[in-house]
């Protein structure tokens, strides 16, 4: 789901953007007002378990492959505002370091993935969960189907957005300039990947998740993120719902390497040409611009064997979550600071 540049025209991306730019001022405007300063870590841990999650591509029939997002579970833990903040901070630092994901098509990623998944399945988790409580089977039935449908409902977006650009923008010989694929074809195979594979995959993550972390720090549910025990004991025993999970699918990323194929609508340009035998005069043109520190998850000083990729794998796990978690900190103090002056004025 994580739409290259070049294959979204700018008539599409810019908006994107325009979008996206008042939902992120009242999406950490929400985030400041809701948890206190020392919650960001949950925040920070949050926005890494997203970004994790993503790395685990699995396979899907006809060799492509698909993840999950986790945007719902954040949802349920701390809000959909929460979500919007933690799921951005995760797509920036992919398509900064590690090219997946495109700079200009940054603000329809957010807008699929942090906004329309968080806010629509924390809306359906919400409808079906009532007033049952966290850990409950109505709850985790909720928080499944929640996360399900999330997951779906923005990937249909991006289907959407794929197939209308032959429509909307062709060459003077009629060849579509950027995503060559209709609707026809966009809709079912997203629909598909994600439907069958990755919405299950997301549905049971988010239910285990959000089932573990109701029983051992059921406190993260009430918006104030941080255990209500003494001050004086450990950071890894304040946060360690969170932290065990990610330790342990930082040893793991790795197996996101199995599935080799590439996920519908993320070809590089090599691999849309030998499909279409030409190369969109758009999609050529706009790609490629960005020269990731890391891409693809991968240290190029390793090699290219089974040891670089399994070494890139886990060292690109742990450079995201050191950059996200700073990047968190960094908005932390800067709203604050913007709040502090807005009320000394």
């Amino acid at each position: 789901m994580h739409i290259p540049d070049g294959y979204l025209g700018p008539q599409t991306t810019v908006p994107g953007f325009v979008a996206m730019v008042p939902l992120w001022s009242v999406a950490f405007k929400k985030v400041q007002t809701k948890l206190q300063r020392k919650n960001i870590p949950t925040l920070a841990l949050c926005s890494a378990f997203s970004f994790l999650v993503m790395m685990f591509n699995v396979p899907v029939a006809g060799g492509s492959s698909a993840h999950a997002v986790g945007a719902v579970m954040i949802a349920i833990l701390l809000g959909p505002w929460a979500a919007t903040v933690c799921v951005s901070t995760a797509l920036l630092i992919q398509a900064l370091v590690f090219g997946d994901g495109g700079i200009l098509a940054y603000g329809i990623n957010c807008l699929n993935m942090a906004v329309v998944m968080p806010f629509t399945g924390y809306a359906l988790y919400k409808l079906i969960a009532g007033r049952s409580k966290i850990g409950s089977s109505r709850n985790t039935v909720a928080s499944f189907l929640g996360s399900y449908f999330g997951l779906n409902i923005a990937a249909l977006c991006a289907s959407v957005e794929f197939g209308i650009q032959p429509l909307l923008f062709k060459d003077a010989a009629g060849h579509p300039l950027y995503c060559p694929y209709p609707l026809s074809v966009s809709i079912p195979s997203m629909m598909f990947a994600h439907g069958v594979v990755a919405g299950p995959i997301e549905g049971i993550i988010t239910a285990v998740a959000v089932a573990y972390i109701a029983k051992v720090t059921p406190q993260v549910f009430s918006g104030n993120a941080v255990p209500a025990i003494s001050e004086k004991v450990s950071f890894f025993r304040k946060y360690r719902s969170i932290l065990i999970p990610i330790l342990i699918m930082v040893v793991l990323t790795p197996l996101g390497l199995i599935a080799t194929g590439t996920a519908w609508g993320e070809w590089g340009t090599d691999e849309i040409k030998d499909a279409l035998g030409y190369l969109p005069q758009g999609l050529a043109s706009m790609s490629d611009k960005w020269n990731a520190l890391m891409p693809d998850y991968s240290l190029p000083a390793l090699g290219d064997g089974r040891f670089g990729a399994v070494g890139g794998y886990i060292l690109s796990a742990l450079a995201g979550i050191l950059l996200i978690s700073a990047l968190i900190l960094l908005m932390s103090k800067l709203v604050s600071k913007a709040k502090k002056n807005a009320g000394q004025k």
